[in-house]
């Protein structure tokens, strides 16, 4: 189903690629944001569905847990007010509010209210706030009728930039015309919350990421600069002690790497080629020097897998809120802190030489010593394995329906230390971060079946003084999309997005979190004819678990069914 994925949704990421291109740098810190659409009540049933998709449906929404907020007073500013047909930016400027303190909030919420009507693809869009991005995001696919939908995003880590005058950039890129008709209409504001009591912590011995103060109304402990990586080289101030990279990496643009995940050697036959096959690393190195590796989340955008009738009202994992990888690049900080310009540079391994389709901007947040000007150490391990990455091609048997395979099998391990000299002790920090990837990829001839089953997974452990932080994240996908009699297109398609973290302090374990993202569909429609002539059929699940801290109290569990683009369930089990 290749040529169907190409001319369809690909062609929907390629005229949404300057959007990319030109975006800023990124959003996010290690404790990620949420993001849903308007909520409704909480219900156990919903309505009954129609026999098929008509020429409208329930407006997009997500089951993950709205942005907690405190019960203090609130200031609303509105950041930005467009409507997007083009690819040309919005601009304004942005001061902060009065009312609600100066530069210390209990919390910053962003929230993103848009609306679609007509014919329309989904597009890509970033926010930005003085060079820093606040926002990645991408849109639904509207109804004749119209669509509203909102994203919300705690926005609390950039206090730094929130604090002062800045100008403002959005895009997202668009293409309005006589056959695509969607004129893309949004609004951001930014709503803080005042502080109650002293401004928290932000000692940078605690391994925990303090940007988020949960729904209380205690000040918020944050980075002290967040600085975008406009260009390569960055001076950072000398006496950081704390220093995370974040970074947005986004496979899209309009080829084939926008399903890079399913591209194969070129011995194979098969429409979208990578060399080195489909295993992809997304790599930070400073000065040349390897600093940081993850696995790059597979984000299924609201047409993707050559059927949007599956996304309409429930969008896959993170394609309303893209979240950033985060790296902890603290046992370098004494490399840095010498006062001279470095280059730290993001790179994706696996991607053909000259082949675009990547994003991938980036921020800096540090955390200063305030009692001293240079804070001195040194990078004391640096050892990584060699990276692996096979695939193998077996070839079709020469019968009718028959299928061709390709499994690969990749992985990467990298373990850093360094210390540093602060005013409260010297701190130790150790970082080790190992990312595997397999998966089977089945097609036909013609690739009228097409089929994968895949898992990432990126385990991270950062050791800071007494504290240890461990995180497991695995990402799965397993799908299938098939041609049959009069066209009829089929894709089954199932998406996981899992993390558990334990923080250990003094080798005794003070706190455990699991987030568990689960979707599941499967949608027919007839291609290669006038809409009103697809009699689309689906059923989604969404499901959002979260236990631990982070949920309020220590448990959210929300599930989401439809049918036909009609919410046939809505239950919340926590």
């Amino acid at each position: 189903m290749r040529r169907h994925r190409i001319t369809g949704v690909l062609g929907a990421i390629a005229l949404a690629a300057a959007t990319l291109a030109t975006a800023g740098p990124a959003h996010g810190a290690t404790t990620a944001a949420t993001a849903e659409a308007a909520t409704p009540a909480p219900a156990t049933g919903g309505e009954t569905p129609p026999a098929e998709f008509g020429t409208d449906w329930h407006d997009p929404l997500t089951p993950a847990p709205p942005v907690a907020r405190p019960g203090t007073r609130s200031c609303e500013v509105t950041l930005a007010e467009a409507q997007f047909r083009d690819f040309t930016p919005y601009r304004g400027s942005y001061t902060p509010p009065r009312g609600c303190g100066s530069d210390h909030w209990a919390k910053v919420v962003l929230r993103l209210d848009g609306k679609v009507k007509g014919r329309q693809y989904d597009r890509l869009g970033h926010l930005s706030l003085g060079g820093v991005e606040i926002l990645r995001t991408s849109t639904p696919q509207p109804s004749p009728e119209g669509i509203t939908w909102s994203v919300e995003k705690d926005v609390t880590r950039y206090r730094d930039t929130l604090a002062r005058p800045q100008p403002v950039e959005m895009l997202i890129g668009n293409v309005v015309n006589d056959t695509y008709t969607g004129v893309i209409d949004v609004k951001v504001t930014l709503t803080f919350y005042a502080a109650e009591g002293r401004p928290g912590s932000t000692d940078a011995t605690d391994s925990t990421d303090s940007a988020d103060a949960g729904g209380s109304g205690d000040p918020a402990g944050t980075p002290d600069r967040v600085l975008p990586l406009t260009t390569p080289e960055v001076t950072t101030p000398r006496n950081t002690e704390r220093l995370l990279a974040e970074v947005y990496a986004t496979g899209s643009g309009g080829g084939c790497e926008e399903y890079w995940y399913m591209t194969t050697p070129d011995a194979a036959p098969y429409s979208c080629k990578a060399a080195d096959g489909p295993y992809r690393e997304v790599r930070v190195s400073l000065d040349g020097q390897l600093a940081g590796i993850a696995a790059p989340f597979p984000t299924v955008w609201t047409g993707g897998w050559s059927n949007p009738f599956l996304w309409y009202v429930t969008p896959g994992p993170r394609a309303f809120d893209v979240q950033p990888v985060v790296y902890d690049l603290t046992p370098f900080a004494a490399l840095l802190n010498d006062g001279r310009p470095h280059r730290i540079e993001v790179s994706v391994a696996g991607v053909p030489a000259g082949q675009s389709g990547w994003s991938t901007p980036a921020n800096l947040l540090l955390w200063q010593d305030e009692a001293r000007e240079v804070v001195t150490g040194a990078l004391t391990r640096h050892e990584q394995s060699d990276p692996a990455n096979s695939s193998r091609w077996t070839p079709a048997a020469p019968t009718p329906g028959a299928e061709h395979r390709l499994d690969t099998e990749g992985g990467h391990r990298l373990t850093v230390a360094g210390h540093l000299d602060t005013s409260h002790g010297r701190v130790t920090t150790t970082v080790t971060r190992a990312v595997s990837n397999t998966s089977v990829h089945r097609w036909t001839d013609g690739e009228n079946r097409d089929a994968l089953t895949a898992t990432w997974t990126d385990e991270e452990t950062v050791t800071r003084g007494a504290t240890t932080t461990r995180t497991a994240r695995t990402y799965t996908m397993d799908g299938e999309t098939t041609l049959g009699a009069g066209d009829r297109l089929r894709t089954v398609l199932s998406l996981g997005d899992r993390a558990d973290t334990v923080i250990l302090r003094g080798g005794r374990k003070a706190d455990v979190s699991r987030m568990d993202n689960q979707y599941t569909g499967d949608a027919t429609y007839t291609a290669n004819v006038p809409r009103d002539q697809r009699h689309a059929v689906a059923t989604t699940t969404a499901r959002y678990r979260l236990h631990g801290s982070p949920a309020s109290g220590g448990c959210y569990d929300r599930t989401v069914t439809t049918a036909q683009g009609t919410i046939t369930a809505d239950r919340r089990r926590c």
